[in-house]
């Protein structure tokens, strides 16, 4: 099934694609989107099984990882690609980067999990068949989506997607998420990384960024102060500016 995906800004600009989490589509970045597309051309895919994609049957986080290969490979044109991932889209990007090591040439990778979570794997499917009717109560998904701190604008959206998501999807990628390791090959990535993690996260998900930045040397890493999981949409202009600070950096 082809990837849904739209499209932002100058053509022939650096590609910019950014990967979005588990539960809301690619309406996340809208924020990044209108900061970085006067100077990028911005790629916004709805990955497998969320959003505009939701009918896709299957998910997994390394045949995602394949199609975002793809998706690459259609649009960027020998351009400048930096790709920016967050939560689930943040271990596709780890996941692409090891499959594709000289592929992209800057990455930013926000609060990707990358320690399996086995014991918890098991009881998804069980829980996933319990919980799944809460999602219809508008109540259970508001608080669900101030976790992820989703503006009120956009609650009705995130709302209506997560109604929307097949319950064999959503246990297919809660399985993935807490199944996902660092592949062998990510040590050989050459990619300059930004690696980003909020203080108000799970300890799982801070000793996640000291596996990374120990498997390679071209990862930084950033601790961001008084943030929980989704940096992008609690602070979003905190979050471009030190996206372009870094680039700016890492590009001198």
């Amino acid at each position: 099934m082809a990837v849904y995906f739209k499209e932002y800004g100058d053509r022939s600009a650096p590609l910019m694609l950014f990967l979005h989490g588990g539960g809301v589509s690619g309406w996340m970045w809208e924020q990044q989107i209108q900061h970085f597309a006067p100077h990028y051309h911005c790629v916004v895919p709805d990955l497998p099984g969320h959003g505009k994609n939701y009918k896709d049957p299957y998910f997994s986080i390394e045949n995602t990882a394949e199609k975002m290969i793809q998706l690459i490979e259609k649009v960027a044109e020998e351009r400048k690609i930096i790709v920016i991932g967050f939560s689930l889209g943040a271990q596709i990007l780890v996941q692409l980067l090891s499959m594709r090591p000289n592929l992209v040439d800057y990455a930013v990778i926000n609060s990707a999990l990358v320690r399996p979570m086995s014991l918890i794997k098991k009881c998804i499917g069980p829980t996933v068949k319990l919980t799944s009717p809460l999602i219809a109560i508008r109540a259970f998904s508001k608080i669900q989506a101030k976790t992820l701190y989703i503006p009120a604008e956009k609650f009705n959206h995130y709302y209506e997607e997560s109604r929307q998501m097949r319950q064999h999807t959503l246990t297919r990628v809660l399985e993935e998420n807490l199944s996902f390791a660092i592949p062998e090959n990510f040590k050989h990535v050459e990619t300059p990384m930004l690696v980003i993690v909020g203080e108000k996260e799970k300890s799982m998900m801070k000793k996640s960024v000291m596996d990374l930045l120990n498997s390679n040397s071209n990862c930084v890493g950033m601790l961001v102060a008084d943030i929980g999981h989704g940096l992008a949409l609690a602070s979003p202009a905190f979050f471009n500016e030190t996206i372009d600070n870094w680039l700016q950096d890492s590009s001198s």
